[in-house]
């Protein structure tokens, strides 16, 4: 078996030059002539990230773009239809590379571990303390606006059935026990992954971020068939 423990325990890459959550970025607003839409976008993706939505500030991202609010009002009529764009558009791109693509191919156990390690081992005691940026506009938003809790219902729900196809397509091919309920377990593994990082950045410390990904990665080893067992149930 895999020393899951050593790996994951590996520290923060000193070389990496971004932040954990801006390792990725919208592919739709690459095209030159939506530019100025998207410096916005990666912009007010910062500033809500860091502030949270309702102390975000208009000015500072206009400052740090260099765009006039007129521009920003041409894309964007409303600071909440801006952050619907960030929810929709940038947080989106960026669960579904990490977490849903990769489950496309392989083994989804082993999938899924590997990102739990990756994530262990790229994220640094400011992208804890920063947190996760779906969970944040949840516990802030979602409460007091309906557009915000409804986008951020159909990514948790999009995170959730990328995992449970893993997980039935992982059965058909005998590589997940066949006693597993895929739904169940999506919603367990999400809620965790989400608690995990909420809990570390709660204690603002690695270790306990490392020490919830172990146990994580013992469920899901638990999840794969008995050795000899061909007919997986």
């Amino acid at each position: 078996m895999p020393d899951h423990e050593s790996t994951l325990e590996a520290p923060a890459d000193k070389r990496q030059k971004k932040p954990f959550w801006r390792l990725w970025e919208c592919p739709l607003c690459r095209r030159p002539s939506e530019e100025t839409r998207a410096e916005l976008l990666n912009a007010a993706f910062e500033e809500i990230h860091r502030f949270g939505f309702q102390a975000a500030s208009i000015s500072r991202i206009l400052k740090h773009t260099g765009v006039t609010k007129g521009a920003l009002y041409h894309y964007f009529p409303s600071k909440k239809a801006l952050g619907y764009a960030v929810l929709d558009e940038i947080i989106r791109e960026q669960m579904l590379a990490f977490w849903i693509k990769p489950l496309e191919d392989g083994n989804p156990i082993d999938v899924l571990i590997h990102i739990i390690r990756e994530a262990g081992r790229q994220m640094t005691l400011d992208d804890i303390r920063l947190g996760c940026p779906l969970a944040n506009l949840s516990q802030e938003m979602s409460p007091v606006d309906e557009g915000f809790r409804e986008r951020v219902e159909t990514l948790y729900t999009e995170w959730r059935h990328g995992i449970a196809a893993a997980l039935r397509k992982g059965q058909a091919s005998q590589q997940v026990r066949a006693d597993i309920d895929p739904d169940a377990t999506a919603v367990m593994l999400v809620a965790s992954l989400e608690g995990c990082l909420a809990t570390a950045k709660n204690a603002q410390t690695r270790e306990l971020l490392l020490q919830c990904g172990r146990s994580l990665i013992q469920i899901l080893d638990s999840f794969r068939p008995p050795k000899g067992d061909n007919n997986n149930g």
